[in-house]
């Protein structure tokens, strides 16, 4: 028992380290739209996630960047660079994705409140990577409350042996990003980090 709890408190803060790697309110990096994003991207050693993406289902243009870290972690950042919300300014931070132990599997935060001209509240899912990096596919933030109820202990002793089914949830089509700069990286195969 005591094994199970010190390993459900290590998985616990895990989670809680890599939620404090996340500001709470969205950075803003002013001046910046989709053609200086291009200039940035053009004179970088790109890595398949970095680029120029559309999120169709917001109808915006974003560019996504590595953060350089003193770890070995491959972290990148989500900024808008345009969007039919005028209230929104290009350059504002709207999200963050971190590489986890599958490829092509990453932790992404997307800020789900705004006030004002900030973001805030940012909601993790799990976002996936296509083969040819040039798709982002995901499931809407959201968060899962699980409750069990013996309902045994308070029925009469014939009816211990119904069962109850819970109907089928339909499952929703995942949402995403499309790459629209580089093209499969203008032809040069993308690298990898290498850390000496």
């Amino acid at each position: 028992m005591f094994k199970r709890f010190v390993i459900s408190f290590i998985l616990l803060a895990g989670v809680i380290e890599s939620l404090a790697a996340v500001p709470e309110r969205s950075e803003f990096f002013p001046g910046l739209d989709e053609d200086s994003m291009r200039v940035r991207l053009s004179n970088a050693d790109l890595q398949p996630m970095e680029g120029i993406w559309y999120y169709p289902n917001e109808e915006m243009t974003l560019g996504i960047e590595r953060i350089e870290t003193n770890s070995h972690d491959e972290r990148y950042r989500i900024i808008l660079l345009g969007s039919i919300d005028a209230h929104l300014l290009p350059g504002t931070v709207i999200g963050y994705l971190q590489a986890s132990a599958v490829s092509n599997k990453w932790q992404l935060w997307l800020y789900t409140e705004r006030d004002r001209l900030t973001l805030y509240k940012p909601m993790s899912t799990v976002a996936t990577l296509n083969a040819a990096s040039t798709e982002i596919t995901f499931d809407r933030p959201h968060w899962k409350v699980k409750v069990r109820v013996n309902f045994a202990r308070f029925l009469p002793s014939i009816f211990r042996g119904v069962s109850i089914i819970p109907d089928k949830v339909e499952e929703d089509l995942p949402i995403g990003f499309k790459k629209i700069f580089p093209e499969g990286g203008d032809g040069n195969p993308f690298t990898r980090i290498r850390y000496l």
